[in-house]
């Protein structure tokens, strides 16, 4: 008989984020998802030691899913990052920088978790409000009367994924491919409210990325010989198609909860092959043009509908069988092609998310100014608000003057430290005093030196440096000003290439950070069971 060993008592800790282990395991995540940010973002390889497939990205989705997380402080927050992006498809690595900058910043100046989540929802309040405002200066409407905004913005997407390898010109073939493919899915007459199609993504790897392309319809893999059979098809009537999602091959090797009880001498697989028969012959009798089965069809059925002059195609796929089945929807294809295994399977997910982003523009439609210029904007709207307001909520919430201004500038300095976070090389980190937009030089600028000579553009592209502009450096102390908060329609309309930003996924993406921090935050105790 074996030693039955006692049971442990459950491990309990106190104050987690006091511990100097978790304060480390948090600062080596915020360095893999920092470095990972943006166009010129550094790919990761993930593999185990026991072998497998090697995992080369950028992307939040196969970063966290690849992680291998144990501490419960991470798990919160990988958890909510994962949720986060099976929702809304973008923003993830935004969403994890910004909520590991606001647990940081927030243990340097020692206040209350009480006090400290207060403010971080007034604050959060703030930005919200401001962001569904009418006179946001980082918010553009989209015009569906044209496709540039839209075009921008799966660019942006596309770019700020580098392990797709794509040169500038694929870059801009595959953008326009995805706004095709979106535009392929949305049909031309709707009565009361608009449903979307579906884009099936077709694999062709090892092929030049140029030759990527999208065809109206469903692609379906067949034979040669079948194809030539059914070559050319002349038919003014509908096509009749017969869709089977059950396996049509005869074997009854799962017949469920229920029992087959068979007569002596009757041979069950003839008479399945009867059954078979008999469907086939009432297909024919229906004209059915073609049948489509998800599993394996048996050889026999297969020829007698070929005979009768039926096209006849099995193992489909479940992948298809949901396109199938609302083939009266629009429905087309993208096939898509790159150079190897591991860039395509980056691309692809890559594309997902980019035709996700269009149909969340669609339901709210409105983009974001990206490339750093939102967050820095935001941050000094926010500080400008506290220091023109503060009345409201030192009353509202019962905190001292001292308290508001030391987490709001921690609240700034956070979302500032994410667009900072787009500068890989040393360059130096400007903002502007006017618009309160992101702007980068080259490493190792002289110390005096006018700027207007080495910057060109700012982060979002909307704005050059020959206007007459100030700047200051991004985590140096400046006085509180109020940024341009309306958009020169005249600017919006002449700019072609745009760096944007999904409006309903960076909201909810800066409503998760803030929240999952507070969560954290919050945290007395972590109670472990080991046994």
């Amino acid at each position: 008989m074996s030693r039955l060993e006692a049971k442990k008592p459950s491990l309990c800790k106190s104050e987690p984020l006091t511990s100097e282990r978790v304060r480390a395991t948090l600062c080596v995540l915020k360095g893999i998802l920092t470095s990972s940010y943006g166009p010129s973002g550094r790919l990761k390889q993930l593999h185990n030691g026991l072998g497998g497939c090697v995992c080369t990205t950028s992307q939040s989705s196969a970063l966290l899913s690849n992680l291998s997380v144990t501490h419960p402080v991470l798990k919160i927050l990988t958890t909510s990052v994962q949720n986060h992006v099976s929702c809304f498809s973008d923003c993830g690595l935004f969403t994890a920088i910004l909520c590991c900058n606001l647990i940081e910043n927030v243990q340097k100046i020692g206040l209350t978790p009480t006090t400290v989540i207060k403010l971080n929802k007034h604050l959060l309040s703030l930005c919200t409000s401001y962001l569904q405002s009418e006179f946001c200066g980082c918010r553009i409407l989209v015009d569906f009367s044209s496709t540039q905004i839209l075009l921008c913005l799966v660019r942006s997407i596309v770019t700020s994924k580098p392990a797709c390898m794509l040169t500038r010109q694929e870059i801009d073939h595959i953008s326009a491919l995805i706004l095709r493919a979106f535009l392929l899915t949305i049909p031309e007459n709707t009565k009361d409210r608009l449903v979307l199609g579906k884009s099936i993504i077709v694999p062709l790897k090892g092929q030049r990325v140029i030759d990527s392309t999208v065809l109206p319809g469903i692609l379906l893999e067949i034979s040669e010989v079948q194809l030539m059979k059914i070559l050319p098809i002349k038919k003014s009537d509908p096509f009749k198609v017969a869709l089977f999602c059950a396996s049509l091959s005869g074997d009854l090797s799962d017949t469920g909860e229920g029992t087959v009880v068979v007569s002596s001498g009757v041979s069950l697989e003839n008479a399945v092959l009867d059954q078979l028969l008999s469907l086939g012959r009432q297909l024919v009798s229906d004209h059915i043009d073609l049948v489509l089965c998800q599993k394996v069809m048996h050889p026999s059925l297969k020829q007698f509908l070929s005979t009768h002059h039926v096209i006849a195609i099995d193992r489909v796929g479940a992948a298809l069988m949901e396109a199938l089945s609302k083939v009266t929807a629009t429905i087309c294809s993208l096939l898509l092609c790159n150079r190897n295994d591991t860039a395509w399977d980056e691309l692809r997910l890559t594309c997902q998310t980019a035709l996700h982003v269009l149909q969340l523009t669609i339901k709210e439609p409105s983009v974001l100014l990206g490339g750093g210029c939102t967050e820095t904007h935001l941050a000094a709207y926010i500080r400008h608000k506290i220091c023109d307001e503060p009345e409201s909520i030192l009353k509202d919430d019962r905190c001292t003057q001292t308290e508001l201004h030391l987490l709001t500038e921690a609240f700034c300095s956070a979302l500032e430290s994410v667009a900072g976070s787009l500068e890989h090389d040393g360059g130096e980190i400007l903002t502007d005093m006017k618009y309160g937009h992101f702007w980068t030089a080259q490493p190792e600028s002289p110390s005096v030196v006018n700027w207007s000579d080495l910057l060109s553009r700012c982060g979002c592209g909307l704005y050059t440096s020959q206007e007459e502009l100030h700047w200051s450096f991004l985590k140096t102390t400046h006085p509180p000003f109020a940024p341009q908060t309306c958009l020169p329609h005249e600017a919006v309309g002449s700019a072609n290439n745009l760096t944007l930003d999904c409006f309903t996924a960076k909201l909810s993406s800066l409503q998760v950070a803030v929240e999952t921090a507070n969560l954290i935050l919050d945290l007395s105790y972590i109670i472990e069971d080991k046994n």
